[in-house]
C-alpha cells in the first residue's frame, strides 16, 4: 500500500523521469509556458521552483547544481541570466498552472504551465495604474472646489 507517499505518479522509470522533468523545464525556461498533463505539470513545477530559487541565488554552487539537474548549459545561463532575476523580490509561487479540460484522443485533463509576471511587470502595471489614480483623484476636489465658491 502506498500511505501517504507523497509523489506524482507518472509511470516511467525513475532515470525516465528525471530526463523528461529536465527536458520540460529546459523547455519551460526557453518558451514560457508549455502544455502538457496535469500530473505533469504539477510534477515539473517543483522542479521549475527549485531551478528558480537556484537562479536567485546565482552563486557557482548554484550554477552547478541547475547544471546537474537540467543538463543543458544555455538553458542555465538564461534561467540565471533573464528568468530568475525577474523574481527577486518574490519569495516562492513563480509558476502557475491553468487547466484546459480533458484531451481528446484518450481524455487526459490537460493544463498549461506558465511563469508569472516577474517583479518587472508588476511594477509597470502598477506605476500604469498609480498616475491614473492620482488624476482622478486630484480632479475631484477641484470639480468641488467651484460648486462650494458658488454658494
Amino acid at each position: 500500500m502506498r500511505h501517504r507517499v507523497a509523489t506524482f505518479k507518472i509511470n516511467r522509470s525513475s532515470s525516465h523521469v528525471r530526463a523528461l522533468l529536465a527536458n520540460a523545464v529546459c523547455s519551460l525556461i526557453e518558451h514560457g509556458q508549455i502544455r502538457t498533463t496535469l500530473v505533469r505539470a504539477k510534477r515539473i513545477r517543483q522542479l521549475a521552483e527549485q531551478m528558480i530559487t537556484l537562479g536567485k541565488r546565482g552563486d557557482l554552487h548554484a550554477r552547478r547544481l541547475a547544471v546537474a539537474k537540467l543538463h543543458s548549459d544555455p538553458m542555465v545561463k538564461k534561467l540565471f541570466t533573464e528568468v530568475a532575476p525577474g523574481f527577486k523580490e518574490r519569495q516562492g509561487g513563480y509558476t502557475r498552472i491553468i487547466k484546459l479540460g480533458p484531451r481528446i484522443g484518450d481524455a487526459a485533463e490537460m493544463a498549461i504551465l506558465a511563469f508569472v509576471e516577474n517583479d518587472e511587470a508588476v511594477k509597470a502595471a502598477k506605476a500604469a495604474e498609480a498616475p491614473v489614480a492620482e488624476a482622478a483623484v486630484a480632479e475631484a476636489p477641484a470639480a468641488e472646489a467651484p460648486v462650494a465658491e458658488e454658494k
